[in-house]
């Protein structure tokens, strides 16, 4: 029975070891070190570099910094080729990369600024402020790669989240927590349901937003960003903004819109895991993070499954999905806007991401043009915790 003790002090010391993978240490910016792992650039293939290393090769998902260009262009461990040699998915364009460019391993996945600094401002997939307001001043760095919280982390309670919009309220709930599928073409209000519920929740909870825009139109992004100054929800005068926003749109490589949707939920999970916050993540739109990702799996040569999607479609999915969650100290509500391609609900993509979901709002053009907003469909719209056990029997037999 000796070995025992042992045993127990090992299951103690895991739990320990996966919080110390959330580590916000302070660093002074999370680039490469001295003595770090020099690689060179042997092959570029539009968005995938392939980076040679004779010692020192780094391990998946480690942010590369390719040396000696006036921007920074960061590049993720996606595969590794024979002994030496690591295939990369490039953050942002490779034009004007040459062979044999020197090329940095940071030691880390890559890692963006997080805090209270981030509010009111807009920042890219690697942390990079985009909104010409200065460097964001934050001490505390976080990696975009997670494990999702453990059981024991874990809260079990089912709880409303009041948005003070009457007929979500009242009819398709949001559970604390809870992930939101937001149904609607273009210009039925989504945007302006999403600034609603940004306001109110600021508002009547004193809570943080985070707006990930992905693969989206960038006037969109832009647009959003001066309704916000202009409802008074980003401050560009003091420090009360209320939500940050973390754009990777259109524009954008594949490896940075597949990456995007980590950086806000990323942002997020410090809000909740450090300041016991209630915050709510806004995801637009949840369809373009699993185009990226065929894209990424298509330039990384895997074989494609249905519908020429990633093979890993689940998994890449589940693995964001499941960061998603509220845990004993605070919680991540998030509002994902999905598109559908072609109306086809049984497309693998959003069907996915409808095993996710606890709720769906559906905005409906008929209603939109009867000029009644935010225009959501009773009908079509659902939610998990319309149940007497968690909303009351009164709520329920109301609804």
């Amino acid at each position: 029975s000796a070995p025992l003790p042992q045993v127990q002090l090992l299951l103690r010391a895991a739990p320990a070891a996966l919080q110390s993978a959330r580590d916000y240490a302070a660093q002074t910016s999370p680039s490469p070190k001295a003595g770090a792992a020099t690689g060179r650039i042997v092959a570029v293939i539009g968005a995938v570099v392939d980076v040679q290393f004779d010692e020192g090769l780094p391990p998946i998902l480690n942010a590369l910094e390719v040396q000696g260009r006036d921007t920074r262009l960061v590049l993720e461990v996606a595969q590794h080729l024979g002994e030496s040699t690591v295939r990369t998915i490039a953050m942002d364009g490779t034009e004007g990369l040459v062979r044999g460019q020197k090329v940095l391993d940071s030691g880390a996945p890559i890692k963006i600024p997080v805090g209270p600094e981030t509010l009111g401002r807009i920042m890219n997939v690697i942390g990079e402020p985009i909104d010409e307001r200065g460097p964001i001043k934050t001490k505390q760095f976080a990696p975009i790669h997670a494990e999702a919280p453990e059981f024991m982390e874990m809260s079990v309670e089912q709880e409303i989240l009041v948005t003070g919009i009457k007929v979500v309220d009242l009819l398709a709930p949001y559970a604390k927590g809870g992930k939101i599928g937001l149904f609607g073409g273009a210009g039925v209000g989504k945007t302006v349901l999403i600034m609603e519920l940004i306001n109110n929740v600021a508002k009547a909870h004193g809570g943080y937003s985070v707006f990930a825009g992905v693969g989206e139109r960038t006037r969109e992004g832009n647009d959003l960003y001066h309704e916000m100054i202009e409802s008074g929800v980003i401050n560009l005068k003091d420090a009360t903004s209320k939500v940050a926003l973390v754009y990777g749109q259109m524009n954008e490589p594949p490896g940075a819109r597949a990456r995007v949707a980590l950086t806000g939920l990323t942002v997020a999970e410090y809000f909740r895991d450090q300041e016991g916050q209630d915050v709510l993540l806004f995801i637009d739109n949840i369809f373009r993070f699993t185009q990226a990702g065929s894209e990424v799996s298509a330039l990384l040569g895997r074989i494609p499954s249905a519908v020429g999607y990633q093979p890993t479609l689940a998994t890449d999915m589940g693995t964001m999905q499941e960061r998603i969650t509220t845990t004993k100290k605070g919680s991540i509500t998030s509002v994902q806007a999905i598109y559908v391609p072609a109306d086809d609900l049984t497309d693998p993509a959003p069907a996915t991401t409808f095993a996710h979901l606890d709720a769906t709002t559906v905005l409906s053009r008929a209603i939109a043009e009867l000029g009644i907003y935010p225009a959501v469909d009773p009908l079509d719209s659902t939610s998990r915790i319309m149940d007497p056990n968690i909303v009351g029997n009164e709520h329920y037999d109301v609804a």
